[in-house]
């Protein structure tokens, strides 16, 4: 087979890779991209759209119900509503269909060629690619190594059978009537909120003293109160120790060593996701690695010249848009431009009922940092839309240095706040400052004006509260 020869190589079409080959492509780089499955990546094939689909859907068929059981306020009945979960799985790989032919066609746009198959270094310059047909040897100025990341296996209680990662928790054929979720990290309660809508009995599992340890207090105090309401167990301080000797369920350790048993149809395992660090011939290069990741500097250069990291296989925030801003910057960089970024703006959100959006720092963080601040919080109870949709739980927060009113941080839970996260980011990106935010119109009605309430509460002034 012919070898190939580009400027610039990307191993992984997931959405760090593919959004640095149509930009490379866009700035006129002679680029060849490989992937092994389908475009898209972790994120639009088993990840950030099929779960959303599913939390869509999961809380249509709920709504439907609350209405049936008439419990509703609103006047609307439904009879016998029922879920077909097998045509909802369908819907969703339609999405899924659709997004991946679109990446395809930009990156045909953008004259990006495409390999499929599973690339190898053989050296700093050199990949070779396993294809339907043959080794395919590509030879690349550049490369840029995109390959992701993979869940967790517990060692105990390997994937397989009853014990399932969020691959398969996605593309299951019917609600399972009970379902343990192990992790209460944003993965394992964004899909044990949904199923727990669908019908199961959810059992939720977490070592650590509450769910969701990466947000504070305040923004999960929401999200417990709902799992409440749902009939979501949560139990924490408890260890997974593996299925039991029947098969019948997970068993568990709680703080004090005793042993229990929890009826489970099937496991869902939510402990983390780790960098795909092998099978790609990291052995054949000489990277410097940040613990289990490739170490990479502000421009995602790694130790080797020529060659770049992207997205998870280079640390946290494991989050696709991270990723996005990565290989733009990075594409840039390749075509001659100078690029850095502002790691500060990323936002992280979690879709579990109420969602939680957090950009910048927490008030924690900035007292750790030293920083004399000023907070303004607002509550959705006071906010006109929220009260129309049904979706008072919840508020802004605001978090600004005390004495010139700079934005460090902005956070909220509320239904649908995720939209907001947009607002956010921008706020801090641009150096906002709270009268900026007290300044600018929002329009009435709606949950935005809440992020207002917040700065007008910090400059000592709220209208609404």
């Amino acid at each position: 087979m012919k070898e190939i020869s580009c400027k610039l190589a990307v191993i992984g079409a997931g959405p760090g890779g593919y959004i640095c080959a149509i930009r490379a492509g866009q700035l006129g780089v002679d680029t060849v991209i490989i992937e092994a499955v389908k475009a898209g990546g972790t994120c639009l094939n088993v990840g950030c759209i099929p779960s959303k689909a599913i939390i869509h859907a999961a809380d249509e068929f709920f709504a439907a119900t609350h209405f049936a059981s008439d419990k509703a306020t609103l006047g609307i009945k439904v009879s016998d509503p029922s879920i077909d979960f097998a045509k909802t799985i369908a819907w969703k790989d339609g999405i899924v269909g659709r997004m991946n032919s679109g990446v395809a066609g930009l990156l045909k746009k953008a004259g990006v060629k495409a390999v499929v198959g599973r690339a190898r270094f053989r050296d700093g310059k050199t990949l070779e690619v396993d294809t339907e047909t043959g080794i395919q040897v590509i030879r690349a100025e550049t490369i840029v190594i995109a390959t992701g990341s993979a869940p967790v296996e517990l060692p105990f209680m390997p994937f397989g059978g009853k014990v399932i990662s969020s691959t398969e928790a996605l593309s299951l054929r019917e609600v399972p009537k009970a379902l343990a979720v192990v992790g209460g990290g944003y993965i394992g309660l964004e899909l044990g909120t949904a199923f727990a809508k669908l019908g199961s009995k959810v059992t939720v599992v977490e070592a650590l003293p509450r769910i969701l340890p990466l947000y504070d207090a305040d923004l999960t105090r929401p999200v417990q109160k709902r799992l409440d309401e749902l009939g979501v167990t949560v139990m924490t301080d408890v260890k997974a120790k593996g299925l039991s000797s029947d098969g019948s369920g997970l068993v568990i350790e709680r703080s004090d060593e005793s042993l229990q048993t929890i009826p489970a149809d099937k496991v869902l395992v939510t402990v983390g996701r780790k960098p795909v660090t092998s099978g790609w011939g990291l052995d054949e290069i000489d990277l410097d690695k940040s613990g289990p990741f490739i170490r990479v500097d502000d421009q995602c250069r790694t130790s080797m010249r020529g060659i770049y990291a992207i997205g998870d296989v280079t640390g946290e925030p494991m989050l696709a848009h991270r990723a996005m801003a990565q290989g733009e910057m990075v594409a840039e960089i390749i075509a001659g431009k100078r690029r850095s970024w502002d790691k500060r703006a990323i936002p992280a959100v979690c879709f579990t009922d109420p969602e939680i959006v957090s950009v910048g720092l927490s008030p924690d963080e900035a007292k750790r940092a030293g920083i004399e601040t000023k907070i303004g919080l607002f509550p959705f109870a006071a906010n006109g839309r929220a009260m129309t949709l049904q979706n008072e739980g919840g508020f802004v927060r605001v978090i600004v240095r005390a004495d010139n009113h700079l934005v460090l941080g902005i956070q909220g839970v509320g239904a649908g706040i995720s939209e907001l996260s947009a607002a956010f980011s921008l706020a801090i990106e641009m150096g906002a400052r709270l009268e900026d935010i007290a300044g600018t119109i929002h329009a009435h009605p709606t949950q935005s004006e809440g992020f207002q309430e917040a700065a007008l509460k910090a400059l000592g002034h709220a209208l609404h509260i």
